[in-house]
């Protein structure tokens, strides 16, 4: 079956989360996409964790099935050969200040009318952001935990949904040049990302019709039944009912369903409303606590099998690897690949399907030479000069 995105040419100049992870949905989709590095590679090539050669796994982990160029880019015939690079492509994809140089929109749409750039600043206004600093004034490190000391998650939520809304922002304006034949810039700004996501939540109304501020409840499922629990064995596991027939389905696979009636009886809420069982449920909690005390995590397993229970175990990265069937080679979604420099790993493809088989990351700058021949028609002299003039530079 042909990629979806055959015959889609994206360069790419970026580092960290963002532009990276967008590039890469591209190029797991089958867009040829063409990561421009300065030589040595840009801030992110050592970025933890590292492999025992140095290598970084999380360089490796979002730039799979790219082709890696290194240009100088601080020097004049670099800059050049970036520019015919976008230009020969029609597309651009970065997170790098843009505004203004060669890089800009209005310099390299000089060389090509029709060309689309995907820019990510960090504010509306071109300030600076990251994902740390932009989480921070989201509200929900304040919402999560149980008391007012803000927590943050170790999830770059703010960077992976931006990444995702800049291959579908990149991904509409080709469309629209399709169409109608023009290019055009798109910004996405990383706090608007975070912002949109508040207001979507309904979060933001929530302030202004309600007067509420979401407070931290720890492991509860706001506004619905759903909370952790130990095991028997020392393991937890997120129990959760959004649907009557899921609440339903936990009081038959626990025998308990005669006793999470008399809390509703007793507290005076309807158990078959979402709202209900938020607000009973604490007295829900101290109802299955005990139940879950008496059995191991297998035993739980067992009993909620086929039972239409809505549940999953908690488990570390190590558990994920080692125990989980779905973060393996049994899923379509993973290969193992020869990714140099670190050896035979697990790799992940495009999570749609049908999808591309993962493909490893590049080695820096290993398709320089056939890229700048290919597109641009340099000689082997010419693509020579322009190393040494790095070289030179950096001497």
């Amino acid at each position: 079956m042909t990629a979806l995105l055959d015959g889609l040419t994206v360069v790419e100049v970026s580092a960290f989360v963002a532009a990276p992870l967008g590039g890469m949905t591209l190029a797991q989709l089958g867009a040829e996409v063409i990561r421009i590095d300065p030589p040595g590679g840009n801030i992110d090539i050592a970025r933890w964790p590292l492999a025992p050669s140095g290598a970084s796994l999380y360089w490796a982990g979002l730039n799979k099935g790219k082709r890696s160029v290194v240009l100088p880019l601080d020097t004049a015939e670099g800059r050049e050969a970036a520019t015919a690079l976008v230009a020969e492509a029609g597309i651009l994809l970065t997170n790098l200040p843009a505004s203004e140089g060669w890089m800009s929109f209005a310099a390299l749409s000089a060389r090509r009318p029709d060309l689309i750039m995907l820019r990510l600043t960090g504010q509306h206004d071109g300030g600076t952001a990251i994902d740390y600093t932009v989480n921070a004034a989201s509200g929900f490190p304040t919402a999560t935990g149980h008391d007012e000391a803000p927590i943050n998650h170790v999830l770059p939520a703010w960077d992976v949904t931006a990444g995702l809304y800049l291959a579908t922002g990149l991904l509409g304006a080709e469309r629209r040049r399709r169409l109608t034949g023009e290019g055009g810039e798109v910004t996405l700004a990383l706090s608007d990302v975070m912002l949109w996501t508040v207001a979507s939540l309904g979060y933001v109304a929530d302030v202004q019709v309600n007067g509420s501020v979401r407070p931290p409840i720890g492991n509860h499922l706001y506004g619905a039944f759903g909370r952790d629990f130990a095991t028997q064995d020392g393991r937890r596991l997120m129990l959760a009912a959004i649907s009557p027939r899921q609440w339903r389905a936990i009081g038959r696979a626990t025998g308990l369903a005669e006793k999470l009636a008399l809390v509703g009886e007793l507290m005076e809420v309807d158990m078959d409303d979402e709202g209900g069982r938020y607000t009973a449920r604490d007295a829900i909690a101290a109802v299955l606590a005990p139940w879950f005390a008496r059995r191991t995590l297998a035993e739980v397993r067992a009993a909620f099998e086929g039972s239409g229970v809505l549940w999953g175990p908690y488990q570390d990265f190590g558990q994920l690897v080692r125990q989980d069937p779905r973060c393996s080679a049994a899923n379509p979604l993973f290969a193992e690949v020869d990714q140099p420099g670190v050896g035979r790993i697990l790799s992940a493809g495009s999570p749609l399907r049908p999808g591309l088989a993962p493909a490893p990351a590049p080695v820096l700058g290993q398709d320089t030479a056939r890229v700048l021949r290919d597109m641009l028609g340099m000689a082997p002299a010419a693509i020579a000069a322009l190393r040494q003039a790095g070289s030179q530079d950096e001497a």
